[in-house]
């Protein structure tokens, strides 16, 4: 048990996001700006813009699923960039 964290990260470099789950959200982070992602890597240097905690991991990952769907897209666009 303990904390997960559905999390969107934006690259300050091409823009684009990033959808993700953790249970730690610091360390997670840091790995994306180590370059230790594969995805993630050509977009480096990556923000957190956004993140939420769930009590279990099911929850968090149905959570990123959601934010993968294209309402998911639209609900992004809608909360974090209107």
């Amino acid at each position: 048990m303990g904390i997960y964290f559905t999390y969107i990260l934006q690259s300050e470099l091409s823009g684009k996001l990033y959808k993700g789950h953790t249970q730690d959200l610091a360390t997670r982070l840091k790995s994306h700006n180590q370059g230790k992602t594969k995805s993630t890597k050509s977009g480096i240097p990556w923000r957190l813009i956004y993140s939420e905690s769930f009590t279990d991991r099911d929850s968090a990952v149905e959570r990123e699923k959601y934010f993968k769907t294209a309402a998911g897209r639209r609900w992004i666009k809608k909360h974090l960039f209107d």
